[in-house]
C-alpha cells in the first residue's frame, strides 16, 4: 500500500512542494520504531523533501502519526509493506518505486533517531556535485555509544577494506554500517536484483562493497551519530549473535567475489 495523502498514488495526489526535488529523496525504511518515528520523520522533512517512509511490516502502530502527517504534506509519501522483509527489502521495495517515479538517488536514514537529519543537505549537495558517487556517512560517535558495537564495528570495516583492496578510510569505504548515505538509484537496483541476499542487516556493508566493485566512487563525509537509551525512546532491532552470524556469512559471500574479482581490483588500484 502507498499512502502520498491516502491510498495508492493517483493523478489527483497533491502536487509535491515547491522546493521538492525531483531526482535525490529521503528514504526511512522503518519496523517497529516506536514514537522516534515521527520524530525522525518530522527532522528529515524540515531539512528536505521529497521524503519516503517504508513501513516495513510494523505492528506497534507507530506508522499511523506517519500516514495521519503524510495526509497533510504533499513532501511526505508513506508505502506499507504488509509483511516484514527486512531492512534491505523494505529499501530496495523504496528504491524501485522511486526508480520508476523518475527518481535517480535516494538518502537513506535509520527510523530512530540516531542519524543527523540536520545534515541531510550537506550529504544531498555532495551528492549533486557527484553524481556518480556513493556518498558514505562516517560516523562520529559521542560518549553514549555502547564501546562493544564501536569496537565491534572495526571488524566489519576491515573485511569492506580488503573486498575492496582500499585500507584509505578517506577514498575507500570509510564505515561499512554506517546507514546514513547517499546513493545513486540504478545500480544499487541493479546489484540487488542479482542477488536474493542484501535483504537484513547485511544489507549496508555488502551494498558498498558491491558498488565499490562496479566502479561507483565513495565519497566519506563526517556524521555525527547519537545512540538513544530506551528511556528516551531508543529501538534497536540488532541481535548481537543473530547478526554477527549473518555479517560473518556475509563477509564468506564477498570474499568468493573478492578474489574472482582480484586482477581487476589490483588494475583499478594501480591506475590511480
Amino acid at each position: 500500500m502507498t499512502v502520498g495523502v491516502s491510498g495508492p498514488a493517483t493523478d489527483d495526489r497533491p502536487a509535491p512542494p515547491p522546493d521538492a526535488s525531483g531526482t535525490h529523496l529521503v528514504l526511512i525504511p522503518s519496523y517497529d520504531a516506536g514514537a522516534r518515528l515521527l520524530d525522525t520523520v518530522q527532522a528529515a522533512r524540515r531539512a528536505w523533501a521529497p521524503v519516503w517512509v517504508v513501513i516495513d511490516g510494523s505492528t506497534d502502530g507507530s506508522e499511523r502519526a506517519v500516514v495521519d502527517l503524510a495526509r497533510d504534506d504533499p513532501g511526505i509519501r508513506v508505502l506499507v509493506l504488509p509483511a516484514n522483509r527486512g531492512k534491505g527489502g523494505a529499501v530496495l521495495h523504496g528504491l524501485v518505486t522511486a526508480r520508476d517515479a523518475g527518481f535517480t538517488h535516494v538518502l537513506t536514514m535509520d527510523s530512530d533517531g540516531q542519524h543527523p537529519a540536520h545534515r541531510i543537505g550537506d550529504f544531498m549537495q555532495v551528492s549533486l556535485e557527484n553524481p556518480g558517487a556513493l556518498v558514505l556517512g562516517k560516523p562520529v560517535f559521542d560518549a553514549a555509544a555502547p564501546a562493544l558495537r564501536v569496537k565491534g564495528r572495526r571488524v566489519s570495516n576491515w573485511w569492506a577494506q580488503l573486498e575492496t583492496l582500499c585500507f584509505d578510510d578517506r577514498r575507500g569505504i570509510g564505515d561499512s554500517l554506517f546507514g546514513f548515505r547517499v546513493y545513486p538509484i540504478a545500480p544499487l537496483v541493479d546489484v540487488m536484483q542479482r542477488t536474493r541476499w542484501m535483504r537484513r542487516f547485511d544489507f549496508d556493508p555488502e551494498a558498498a562493497v558491491r558498488l565499490v566493485w562496479r566502479g561507483v566512487r565513495p565519497v566519506n563525509v563526517d556524521a555525527q551519530v547519537r545512540y538513544l537509551a530506551a528511556t528516551e525512546g531508543g529501538v534497536s532491532h540488532f541481535r548481537y549473535g543473530r547478526d554477527n552470524v549473518l555479517l560473518s556469512w556475509m563477509h564468506m559471500r564477498l570474499m568468493v567475489g573478492f578474489i574472482l574479482r582480484l586482477p581487476l581490483l589490483i588494475a583499478r588500484r594501480l591506475s590511480r
